[in-house]
This record gives C-alpha cells, sequence and structure tokens, in this order.
C-alpha cells in the first residue's frame, strides 16, 4: 500500500451528501493475512443512521456521534414494566425520549445464528417497492434498483444502502434529515518503519473535511503484548453420588481457588493504522413526488404544432386539453423493452401501451406511419415515461389515425381487427380443430399468446434484417411448435418419415383438397420459413424470392410489409383450418 491509501486522502473528500447512493447500514471488513503478523492489511467501514425532524437537529449535532448513531447503536424495540413500549422505529435519546427513526432495523436470529437487517417498512411501503434477490426494486420505475444489501463469507449483512434520489423523495414527505455516522480504518503491519512507504509519516491528530483523521504507528508487540492474570474459583461441597445435590450458601470452607500469570509477546513488525470519524446530513429539497405527489419541475416538451411549437407537459396535462401528439413507431418497441410493458391491441390500427405505472396509453397508426395519441395521456405518464415518448415525437403529419378519432371523438371504435389477434386467434381455431376432428394436439406445447404477441408485432419490422426476424418468430410459435410425431400419424406421404413440421401439415392438407392446392395455400407459410432460414444471410436472390412467396409488397413502408407478412401468415393458418374443417369467414382488419 502507500501513504495515500493509510492517510485515506481520497476517501475523505468524498461525502455521501452527493453521492449516488447513501449507505443505512454498514459493518464491512476486509483483510488479509494474521493481524499479529507482518503483511496483514486490513479496511473497514462502519456506519450507523437515523432520521429527525428539524427542532431535533441541534441536539443532534450537539450530542450525539458514533458511538451514539453508530453500528454501537442497539436498533430494537423495548417494553419497559411500567407499560411504555418504544417500537423499533423509534431512535431514542434517553429512556421513552423518541427524537427520530430508524430506517434500518435489526433482527437478531438467536436460535439459527446471526442477525438479519431489515429496511424499515413504512419506507418500502411508501416508495413502493418489492424485494428481488438482494435489491429492492420500483416496479413502476422500470424496476429500477432503490436499495441493495450485501453480505459477507458467511452470510451476514454488510451492507444496507439507497439511493440518494430516492431517500430524499421519501424524507422530504416525512420532513426528516438522515444523519450519517460512520468510521474508516486501514491497516497495514510492516517489517520496520524504516524503508517502508510510511518511513516519513508520524503520529497525529487533525480535522480534516468536516470529519477527525487519527494516524498511530505503534509496535505490533505493544499492541497485543503484555502481561495477563487468570483466576479461577470452584465449589467443594457438591457429592457428585447425590441423586439430587444441593448447594448451600458459598462461605470460605466450601471454596476453592487458584491463580496464575505470564506474559505474551515477541511479535514483530510495525502495525499502522489510519482512522477517520465523520458525521454528515443528507437533506431532502423539499419535493416529494413519488411519496407525496409533488409536482414534477422536470417534465419534458413536446411538438404539438405542424411549425414544431412546443408545450410543456404541464400545460398539456387537461383532460380537457383538445390536443393530439405524432410519435414515430419506434416508441413502441423502446417501451417495450422495459420490462413489464405490453403492446394491446383493440382494432386494426388502434391499441395501447400497457406500463407499470399502470396507465394504457391508447394509440392510433396514422396514414404516415406515425402513432397519434390524446395529449393528455401523455402528460399523465410518471415523468420517466415521458421522457421516452418525447424522444420519439415529432411535428404532426398524416392526420391523427381515423380509428383512433372514431374511438375517442364519435365513440364509435371500428369493428376491425389487429393482423396480430387475427393470427393468434386462427392458431387455437386451427389447433382446437385437430382435437376435435383427429384426437390429436395439433402443437407438441402450449404457448401464452399474449405474452408471444410482444415479440410477434409490425413494430417490430423497421428494416429488411428486422422483418427476416419477424419471420423467424412467426415461424417459432406456428412451425416449430408443431406436433411432428402425431402428423406423420395422419400422414400418407411415401417419405413422411422424413417430411419437416409444414411438410407433414401441408400432406395433411392435400389429402382433403389436392396436392395444388394445399401448396397454394402454404405458399406464404412457406415464403416466411424461407426468410426465417434468410435471417442469418439477409442479402440475395433466395431473400428476395422468400418475401416475394411471402406475398409481401417491399414497395410499402417496412412498418406495412410487417402488418402484410403477419397478415399473409395468419390468413394461411386460417386457410387450413377453412379446407379441413370448414371454419366460418375469417373477420376483415
Amino acid at each position: 500500500m502507500n501513504q495515500e491509501w493509510i492517510l485515506q486522502t481520497k476517501e475523505t473528500r468524498r461525502a455521501f451528501s452527493n453521492a449516488t447512493w447513501v449507505p443505512l447500514r454498514a459493518s464491512i471488513n476486509d483483510e488479509k493475512g494474521n493481524v499479529k503478523n507482518i503483511g496483514y492489511i486490513s479496511e473497514y467501514f462502519g456506519c450507523g443512521s437515523a432520521a429527525f425532524p428539524p427542532e431535533n437537529r441541534k441536539l443532534v449535532e450537539e450530542r450525539l456521534g458514533w458511538s451514539d448513531i453508530g453500528i454501537g447503536h442497539t436498533v430494537a424495540p423495548y417494553a419497559y414494566e411500567d407499560g411504555y413500549y418504544a417500537s423499533i422505529d423509534q431512535f431514542q435519546y434517553n429512556d421513552k425520549e423518541p427524537i427520530g427513526v430508524n430506517l434500518v432495523f435489526e433482527h437478531p436470529q438467536p436460535v439459527v445464528g446471526g442477525k438479519q437487517l431489515i429496511l424499515n417498512p413504512d419506507l418500502v411501503v411508501a416508495l413502493r417497492l418489492i424485494k428481488e434477490g438482494t435489491n429492492w426494486v420500483r416496479p413502476e420505475e422500470n424496476f429500477v434498483v432503490v436499495a441493495r444489501e450485501s453480505f459477507d463469507d458467511k452470510g451476514e449483512h454488510r451492507l444496507i444502502e439507497i439511493k440518494r434520489e430516492f431517500l430524499v423523495d421519501y424524507l422530504a414527505a416525512r420532513n426528516l434529515s438522515l444523519r450519517l455516522s460512520y468510521y474508516r480504518q486501514r491497516v497495514e503491519n510492516v517489517p520496520l518503519l524504516k524503508g517502508s512507504e510510511y518511513a516519513n509519516l508520524k503520529e497525529h491528530r487533525e480535522e480534516r473535511d468536516g470529519g477527525r483523521f487519527e494516524l498511530l504507528i505503534r509496535g505490533i508487540n505493544d499492541v497485543f503484548g503484555g502481561g495477563w492474570a487468570m483466576f479461577r474459583a470452584w465449589r467443594t461441597d457438591v457429592d457428585e453420588d447425590e441423586d439430587a445435590p444441593v448447594m448451600g450458601p458459598e462461605d470460605d470452607h466450601n471454596t476453592d481457588h487458584e491463580s496464575s500469570k505470564g506474559h505474551r509477546g515477541g511479535y514483530e513488525g510495525v502495525r499502522v493504522e489510519g482512522e477517520f470519524w465523520r458525521d454528515e446530513w443528507v437533506e431532502h429539497q423539499s419535493q416529494s413526488i413519488r411519496v407525496r405527489g409533488d409536482t414534477d419541475i422536470n417534465l419534458p416538451q413536446f411538438i404539438a404544432e405542424t411549425d414544431g411549437k412546443r408545450m410543456s407537459s404541464s400545460e398539456l396535462d387537461n383532460e380537457d386539453i383538445g390536443r393530439w401528439l405524432w410519435f414515430r413507431s419506434s416508441v413502441v418497441t423502446d417501451l417495450l423493452g422495459h420490462r413489464g410493458f405490453a403492446l394491446k391491441w383493440y382494432t386494426a390500427e388502434t391499441g395501447a401501451i400497457c406500463s407499470t405505472s399502470g396507465y394504457a396509453t391508447h394509440f392510433g397508426i396514422n396514414s404516415a406511419d406515425l402513432l397519434t395519441v390524446y395529449a393528455y395521456d401523455i402528460a399523465r405518464l410518471p415523468a420517466w415515461e415521458q421522457h421516452i415518448w418525447a424522444a420519439h415525437n415529432v411535428a404532426p403529419d398524416g392526420k391523427v389515425s381515423g380509428e383512433l378519432l372514431s374511438a375517442q371523438v364519435k365513440t364509435e371504435p371500428a369493428s376491425t381487427h389487429a393482423v396480430e389477434e387475427m393470427l393468434f386467434g386462427s392458431m387455437r381455431l386451427l389447433e382446437q380443430g385437430f382435437r376435435d376432428k383427429f384426437g390429436i394436439d395439433l402443437f407438441s406445447h402450449d404457448i401464452d399468446d399474449e405474452s408471444a404477441m410482444q415479440q410477434i408485432s409490425r413494430f417490430h419490422s423497421r428494416d429488411q434484417a428486422s422483418l427476416l426476424r419477424l419471420a423467424k418468430e412467426l415461424v417459432r410459435v406456428f412451425s416449430d411448435r408443431l406436433n411432428i410425431s402425431d402428423l406423420r400419424k395422419l400422414s400418407t406421404h411415401a417419405e413422411k418419415e422424413r417430411l419437416g413440421s409444414n411438410k407433414l401439415l401441408q400432406d395433411v392438407l392435400s389429402q382433403k383438397v389436392g396436392a395444388d392446392k394445399a401448396r397454394q395455400v402454404f405458399a406464404e407459410i412457406a415464403g416466411a420459413y424461407d426468410m426465417r432460414v434468410g435471417d442469418a444471410h439477409p442479402t440475395g436472390s433466395k431473400v428476395a424470392d422468400a418475401i416475394k412467396l411471402a406475398g409481401i409488397d417491399q414497395s410499402r413502408s417496412h412498418l406495412r410489409q410487417g402488418e402484410q407478412l403477419i397478415h399473409n401468415f395468419g390468413r394461411a393458418v386460417w386457410f387450413i383450418g377453412k379446407c379441413l374443417f370448414g371454419q366460418p369467414e375469417p373477420r376483415e382488419s
């Protein structure tokens, strides 16, 4: 190590009052070697905390420090004999005198050993956190990690810390300030001070960076060596052969004792030790957006006019504002990339993005392939979601989606259906037909339609490469799931043992409608399958032929090509069922 390390010059300059993460409770000891031997190195950090209201601030600053708030402070409930009960969240200055709030509780485990540290449930519920592994996350904000804990190799708690952004929100709601009291220690045992990294250092104490630093340089023998004494006393009046022996009062005649003493020493080397103590406040900023619901002053602006004029989110946060906003369709995949978001369809051109905040943001797709959304529906979203929408916001183009206007203004939702929903509906009908007619399961395993529909969406088609990946997803939920073993039982093909899933299903269909008709029905499924193969090599005439076979018009936008791919694939699935089982006419989109 070196002088900077033992003097802790970098560490003492850093304060938790402006750090991203704030420790609420810590006892971290990293050491290497035997503490009494040369070569031993250790680094320790301990921290305790409690939150206090303004009226107790002066008392805390003048009277309380490391010994009162640090890790020596026991955080536990206590029942007094007179009936007074001090709950675990109370920080008491004197008995029955609560002056603050504990944010981390201790839960001793005397039977199984060790103890647990528990984050104050009021903080957990107020910020609406859930526990995932060693983290507390906030689902409403993209499952961001708000607090986290760590353990040593024995499973004992080392640390519980919280992101300051969320801590100060909670503190503001309760009008509290957090007081931290912490201690850092670094130690290295060297053979001799002379010739070491610490040769020119001398013991000293100083006030530094709002805390107190002390450097100690002592011989290891002075620290651990010295004399020792032992005294042992015992009773002599117990008859071990008695069934129920009873000892009488203790006196000089029924007791005996012995004592010994000695000296332990001979330790070589020098112990160099740097220690630092500091108390500091973590203050709130008088704003609590999450817990108290204060107005967020850092909301984005949105383009609301054809000339690019922007309006603030606060201006749009009015249910009667009567405006729509325009967004690139890429906002959908961006939002779906966040955990807990889902895409839901209402009609062929309208749907909703369901978010972890609990809102379903209704959108419509217009003639320019842009999403149009009622402005208030965006302005009411949490700030972090608004910023995502704002990144995809564009000037009005292509008018408001006709189907969205029909639903929101005329209150006459269109009777059309999204191609995505029609695809999965057709697969379910075909599956039921095979079960009813042939008594077999068409698919080898089931899927969750809603979950699979998040990946099979026109919005995933942004260029040719992503169009090919969309084809791959279609094949995965249909062709790759086909029950080959049972389809072979229905097949009459001479080489049925060598046929793949699509060919086996096509052969079953050909028995009913003939080979030519079956090939025609399967053409678009075969095209999508060939596109899937082309995903690894997305250039060349084979890919172009596959796209053409899938019935896709490449002169259209990639969004519409994706829609067409899903439509044609789903229509082919429906026609298989229609030809085999005479299913009703499909709903037009």
